[in-house]
């Protein structure tokens, strides 16, 4: 999160809490943020507290860690049990249960090669070291991560490393979205846009949301009043009628976004299906590499597949990702469910809406 006191200022926020009261005028709004930065920012700051009670906050699908497939976790044990293969990961997908409940923190202690690393390029340094062995970079993220690898796998080209390769699950955010307004349940009346995934995106791929949905889509920031200054902007936008996708996050984020980032991400990778975890296989959601890459890519490189799985038992990580339930809903949270025992992915990831329930509220 980027740190201005201009934008934690006490007074500020109060009248753009008494603004949004002033729009909402006795109505109600239930908003969506599809972004783990914004669900740890809503909690952290306490905002949650002080909106008003006919404002309803959901969480969606936007931690990269939570909305990963049972099949995809079940294709990194297969990699980890591989011989002479060591699986690169961040340490949020340590922990992440898989069929049966292992995870790959559970591989590493069986004496498979898993190793942490902080960014796409400590893997591909991995594999220099390594040359005997053939490490597998776990791709998982949306457009804010995906450019990074493809800078790594240009890098990786140049350099002429031939035992490193990526398994690209990374997921698209306007897909989903899409998903969300088409499943007859959702209740979902504005989307909170994710401020960092924009900087890449711009709003053109959020246009969908106003002219075919008539929702409205407010791209906002981190600090309190980015947060409630978005919020003030979708309850005007309801109360006139007036759906629109907008940026209130300027300081950070062009309207036209990165056209080099995108550049980057269409020279690698073309969107394919991707698994969601609550949401399933949502058509052209995710970015495969592009067949002129396949020594780059571990599902063709390893034979790799992802395999049908059953769903966690008792996990309404699912259910808490498309807004149909808050995660105290779920019978395993705080109880069977924790972040030391976690069940289910929501739980496992700083950023996961059950996470941050139970760090913020009374758990």
């Amino acid at each position: 999160m980027q740190l201005n006191t201009a934008f934690q200022d006490p007074r500020l926020c109060h009248s753009l809490l008494q603004r949004l009261e002033r729009a909402l005028d006795g109505r109600s709004m239930r908003f969506m943020e599809v972004c783990g930065t914004h669900t740890v920012a809503i909690f952290q700051s306490g905002l949650r507290s002080l909106l008003p009670a006919s404002v309803t906050h959901l969480s969606g699908p936007g931690c990269p860690v939570c909305v990963t497939h049972d099949a995809e976790v079940a294709a990194f044990l297969d990699l980890a049990g591989r011989e002479r293969v060591i699986v690169a990961t961040f340490g949020d997908l340590l922990r992440v249960p898989g069929p049966g409940g292992r995870s790959l923190k559970h591989a590493q202690a069986q004496g498979a090669r898993v190793e942490i690393v902080y960014s796409p390029l400590d893997a591909l340094s991995l594999a220099a070291a390594n040359p005997n062995d053939t490490v597998v970079f776990l791709g998982i993220g949306f457009e804010t991560t995906a450019p990074t690898v493809a800078a790594t796998l240009l890098t990786a080209r140049r350099r002429k490393i031939e035992n490193f390769c990526v398994l690209s699950l990374h997921k698209l955010v306007p897909p989903a979205l899409r998903a969300l307004l088409d499943d007859a349940s959702c209740a979902v009346e504005a989307f909170l846009l994710p401020g960092h995934v924009s900087t890449i995106l711009g709003l053109q791929p959020y246009g969908f949301l106003a002219s075919e949905y008539h929702v409205p889509g407010v791209v906002g920031g981190f600090e309190p009043a980015d947060i409630l200054l978005a919020l003030c902007l979708m309850a005007e936008q309801l109360r006139d009628k007036a759906p629109a996708v907008v940026n209130a996050y300027p300081r950070a984020v062009e309207d036209t976004g990165n056209p080099k980032a995108r550049a980057l991400l269409e020279q690698f990778f073309q969107p394919a299906d991707a698994l969601w975890r609550g949401l399933g296989r949502i058509p052209q959601s995710g970015l495969a590499l592009r067949p002129e890459y396949a020594d780059l890519d571990a599902l063709a490189r390893l034979g790799l597949r992802l395999p049908e799985v059953a769903s966690l038992p008792g996990c309404r990580c699912g259910d808490v990702l498309k807004g149909r339930i808050a995660p105290p809903a779920c019978p395993l949270f705080g109880k069977k469910c924790t972040p030391a025992t976690p069940v289910g992915p929501c739980m496992v990831s700083t950023e996961g809406s059950c996470a941050a329930y139970f760090k913020y509220s009374e758990h």
